[in-house]
């Protein structure tokens, strides 16, 4: 049914909070809690635009040739470009342009380029991309020769090694010389979700691979002798085996070690140390975690050097370790970031990886390492940046202590202080059996928006404040931003043990409070779950919303009817509320309700959904959630004849399994150390009382 909208000549204010158009949203001390600031920069690197005159979009390789006189910007259409290795160079010119011969769009093109050790006497280049032929097209790997370095000669090309690709997607590409004289040439595993014919693991396949060739014997090339295969038992040009995507790689010019970044499929994001012989997971492992199986243990894999986790698009673009001069801070760190984001990173071998920006160039699509070995970063939108010491930091940042941000009053954390807007909704998430308070704040005079689906979308300089209590006492409190810039950021402030304030954290943690263990999370992992396919808010939508609060005399009032008449809201319309999962509707809709409010901000379109391809909102029709009988594709929790959802048998049902769990094979995936057991029994009950798969 349709809540009824009651008291509608009143303006009385939600839970005693005042929220006009005249209310400073700030704390007792004054300050304001609307357009935070970022917290303060960790910034040890940024990244400082040069070569102004070349601005060329969809450049996908930089190199400087060999003699150091010369840069050449690859594009994905086709075109390479070539510029004179000074300051401020004139504009670039037409090197080659490869468009005629090669296929194009999606991940296919012009995508590697490499220059013979010996270049400055053979004027050898060698280039990588796609052509036509085979059932979708050709991986093709040439030799071409320029003699003056200004233009390539196209009708030298000699064809070294030529591929057919079963698929449109994670074609690699990329290609490069080693200290040894070889030609090294990353091939991804084919394309399709999950490597379905398992190309990386077969050792007669070239895809999945990086290999490495001769191409200064033999015809076309000659296989180095001591190739994992050179001498049977697979393809001889192979090197390493078990990658996805290795979109980019590049060799440590002080020792000639290669690292490598792998692309991931849908949770996990690689950086790789790629040795000889190396066996790299895919499709067995993604990242540090099993796929498509629940163990996977004594498989003779590399792990990762690192690993981050994809929040809802990802794809790691790596760099070089760097050997330069400029940034000793990070001397002998091996430097990536992702094309999707805009952080940089730095890991060495059995460390953890460090922030080393966190406002680098969103598109990053590779890096270039000059005669010094100093780096540049290369923008697929055009631009070519050069990364520096990063300038002190200077203005307003986020305050270390809570009880400075205007956000909370922390001689009384339930309060909401003046400014705040608290909400109550009908099915909160599940944390860990915190109990919690929630207020917003919105710049005076800008009403939340309401989308299609009923998530209201804040103005950019709101926040959204959860605390979370234990026993009582405040644990964390959860800052989440919409900062000016558009990005939204979330931000948590760990309590300490008396309640007195609450310090904000530099990285996620996990601490043990009173008889449990607490998790903090990340900035990542909050955004992972705060995705932008839910709305970034999650619980504030209306259906959550529309439901009865205590007005100011203690009466009930609607509290939507309360939000629009006090300027939240801009005529909002009636919906139906979000059933309690303990209230008195029926099975089927509490348990949608419960699914909806705890696992569809990750399990719907274009969300951060791992492996599963099931949509858990409650306005899908039952029947189009892809859940029922549907095979899983993450392991099978041992379950035998197991299914996503087995009508009438939980028992079997990877849904219920994963929510009684915990550790790696845990729903939800982040964020939590107990289960649920009100809610699995919930869900248990539902799929105990399904005779078939809904129609």
């Amino acid at each position: 049914m349709l809540l009824t909208l009651t008291h509608r000549s009143r303006l009385s204010l939600c839970l005693g909070v005042a929220l006009t158009s005249g209310c400073s949203a700030s704390g007792s001390d004054g300050r304001e809690c609307l357009n935070l600031p970022r917290p303060p920069s960790r910034d040890v690197i940024e990244h400082v635009r040069v070569f102004p005159s070349v601005a060329i979009e969809g450049g996908v390789d930089l190199l400087l040739a060999p003699t150091g006189d010369r840069w050449y910007l690859a594009t994905q259409s086709g075109q390479v470009y070539t510029f004179p290795n000074v300051a401020d160079p004139p504009a670039p010119t037409l090197f080659a342009d490869l468009a005629p011969q090669l296929v194009g769009g999606g991940e296919a093109g012009l995508l590697g380029m490499a220059f013979h050790p010996d270049y400055a006497d053979n004027g050898e280049v060698f280039l990588s991309y796609t052509g036509p032929g085979g059932p979708v097209f050709e991986s093709r790997l040439s030799r071409f020769h320029t003699r003056d370095g200004l233009t390539l000669d196209l009708a030298s090309e000699e064809p070294i090694l030529v591929l057919e690709q079963p698929y449109s997607n994670h074609n690699g590409g990329d290609i490069g010389f080693g200290r040894d004289g070889f030609l090294y040439f990353g091939l991804g595993d084919g394309g399709a979700s999950g490597d379905p014919q398992h190309r990386a693991q077969d050792p007669d396949s070239l895809l999945g691979k990086i290999l490495r060739l001769d191409v200064d014997a033999g015809d076309p090339y000659a296989i180095p002798a001591d190739n994992p295969y050179a001498a049977g038992g697979g393809r001889p040009e192979i090197f390493a085996l078990g990658l996805r995507n290795p979109w980019r790689f590049n060799f440590d010019r002080a020792t000639g070690e290669l690292w490598a970044g792998d692309v991931g499929q849908n949770v996990w994001e690689e950086v790789d140390k790629i040795v000889l012989g190396g066996n790299y997971g895919w499709n067995i492992k993604e990242g540090l975690d099993c796929f498509g199986q629940d163990a996977c243990a004594g498989a003779g894999l590399v792990d990762p050097v690192a690993q981050y986790r994809n929040t809802g698009g990802a794809s790691v673009i790596a760099g070089f370790v760097y050997r330069g001069a400029a940034l000793p801070d990070v001397a002998g760190l091996f430097l990536y970031t992702d094309f999707y984001g805009q952080t940089l990173w730095g890991v060495a071998e059995g460390a953890a990886p460090v922030v080393l920006s966190e406002a680098g160039v969103r598109g990053t699509v590779g890096f270039a390492e000059d005669q010094d070995g100093e780096l540049y970063a290369l923008a697929y939108a055009g631009g070519i940046y050069r990364l520096r010491a990063a300038t002190p930091a200077t203005g307003p940042v986020l305050p270390d202590m809570l009880s400075e941000t205007g956000c909370l009053d922390v001689a009384d954390p339930r309060r909401p202080p003046p400014g705040a807007v608290a909400y109550e909704l009908n099915v909160p998430f599940w944390s860990d059996g915190a109990d919690k308070t929630r207020w917003m704040f919105l710049p005076p005079g800008r009403p939340a928006e309401v989308a299609e689906d009923g998530d209201l979308l804040l103005p950019a300089g709101s926040v959204v404040v959860k605390t979370f209590e234990l026993g009582g006492a405040p644990v964390e409190t959860r800052l989440l931003v919409h900062h000016g810039d558009g990005a939204w950021a979330g931000y948590s402030y760990a309590w300490d043990e008396g309640g007195g304030d609450a310090r904000l954290l530099d990285a996620g943690e996990t601490r043990v409070v009173g008889a449990q263990t607490w998790i903090f999370p990340d900035g990542a992992d909050c955004m992972y779950c705060h995705s932008r396919a839910a709305g970034r808010t999650l619980g504030l939508e209306l259906a959550q919303l529309a439901r009865e609060v205590p007005g100011d005399d203690g009466e009930p009032i609607d509290q939507v009817f309360l939000l629009a008449s006090n300027g939240v809201l801009r005529d909002p319309p009636e919906v139906a509320p979000l059933p309690a999962t303990a209230g008195d509707a029926p099975l089927a809709e509490r348990a949608r309700a419960y699914l909806h409010a705890n696992c569809s901000q990750c399990h719907r379109p274009d969300a951060p959904s791992g492996r599963a391809r099931i949509d858990l909102r409650r306005s899908v029709p039952a029947a189009m959630m892809n859940l029922c009988e549907a095979a899983p594709r993450s392991g099978d929790l041992d379950l035998e004849g197991a299914a996503l959802l087995t009508p009438g048998d939980p028992a079997r049902s990877i849904l219920s399994a994963r929510m009684h769990t915990l550790g790696s094979t845990r729903m939800p995936a982040v964020g939590s150390a107990v289960v649920d057991a009100e809610g699995a029994a919930l869900i248990d009950a539902w799929i105990a009382a399904l005779t078939a798969c809904p129609d």
